[in-house]
């Protein structure tokens, strides 16, 4: 079997009932895969329409991690949570990534403590995908790290073009910065210096990107702080919430915009389908020595498995060895040459 995904079913708003069929639907769509789901067994037994198998696996925990339970409680009080179960089977090495929709610091708080960083990398990163006018980008950080040095940036631009490598396929993505200017004298001294040190790395390094540039796509990776990343990620979400109650407040005024809508359908449909949050589900912690995926906590079927198939995709293209790779790269180069070459791990 090629792939395995631990998968934390207990986890979001819905739970079980949305994870286990987003499990059925990837394993139907993969037939490479299979799935180890965690979670309170009496439950998940309850929601399985189908018997057991060698692709379908259950790992009883006894332990659910609250939505707004405090990390640290998290990490020190419930050992046997679905979450944690579902991250020591990474560890372990009986899964190849895990994936939950649950609390994002007690995920982020456990996984850190129970993986650890890999060589190099002092923080990890929370990197999502957000559509573009050429196809979507890859941007982080969306908000674990409010404080950052440049050099920490700079382990951004190296992960997320790693990562871009491993499930795009391009071995060269073009990486920007978010600043308020294209011009390199803009910025604050973090950000300055952080593109410095971008310019240097080997990396395909195309300078500052300006807000609006990353929804224009002007590049595949764009790092930031977690501060800022996440800022830009709430209000992308709150302007396109807005936009889509305007139109349909325009389209349901009378009867004739409700013809017109009517009539406009397949163009409305077509639009949704290309910025169809759901698509874009799942956000990956970056850094650790394992593969670990955060789903919207309030996903769907349909947004879950988006997430699951991002895990696998981040396995089958070995995303570890890549940033593990290029970081060492970096680490070992001399101050006099400290451009490397992105390429493929031995």
């Amino acid at each position: 079997m090629g792939i395995t995904i631990a998968i934390d079913c207990m986890g979001g708003d819905h739970g079980p009932n949305v994870t286990v069929p987003a499990a059925l639907e990837f394993l139907s769509r993969n037939a490479d895969a299979r799935v180890i789901l965690v979670g309170l067994e009496e439950k998940l037994r309850a929601i399985l329409p189908i018997p057991l198998s060698d692709r379908i696996v259950l790992r009883h925990a006894t332990e659910v991690v609250a939505m707004d339970e405090p990390p640290a409680q998290a990490l020190r009080s419930k050992k046997d949570s679905s979450m944690r179960v579902a991250i020591n089977l990474v560890k372990e090495g009986e899964a190849d990534a895990c994936i939950s929709a649950g609390n994002t610091g007690a995920l982020m708080a456990i996984s850190r403590f129970v993986l650890k960083m890999l060589p190099g990398i002092d923080r990890p990163a929370i990197c999502a995908v957000l559509p573009t006018v050429k196809g979507h980008v890859h941007v982080l950080d969306m908000g674990a790290n409010v404080d950052c040095t440049p050099e920490h940036l700079l382990h951004f631009g190296i992960m997320g073009a790693m990562l871009v490598a491993a499930v795009d396929h391009r071995e060269q993505p073009t990486v920007g910065i978010l600043n308020i200017g294209e011009e390199d004298i803009k910025g604050n001294e973090v950000v300055k210096r952080a593109a410095e040190l971008l310019r240097t790395s080997g990396l395909n390094f195309i300078g500052n990107v300006e807000g609006d540039g990353v929804y224009k796509g002007e590049a595949e990776v764009v790092v930031c702080d977690g501060f800022v990343g996440n800022v830009a990620l709430k209000t992308s979400e709150g302007l396109a919430q807005m936009l889509s109650t305007f139109l349909k407040e325009a389209f349901s005024r009378n009867l004739l915009t409700k013809l017109i809508a009517l009539l406009a359908m397949p163009v409305l449909k077509g639009f949704k389908d290309r910025v169809d949050h759901r698509r874009y589900n799942g956000a990956s912690l970056l850094g650790l020595k394992g593969i670990v995926v955060k789903s919207h906590g309030s996903a769907d079927a349909f947004a879950f498995r988006h997430a699951i198939e991002r895990a696998a995709e981040e396995a089958r293209g070995r995303v570890l060895d890549r940033i593990a790779d290029q970081v060492a790269r970096y680490v070992s180069a001399s101050p006099q040459d400290t451009a490397i070459a992105v390429q493929e791990p031995a």
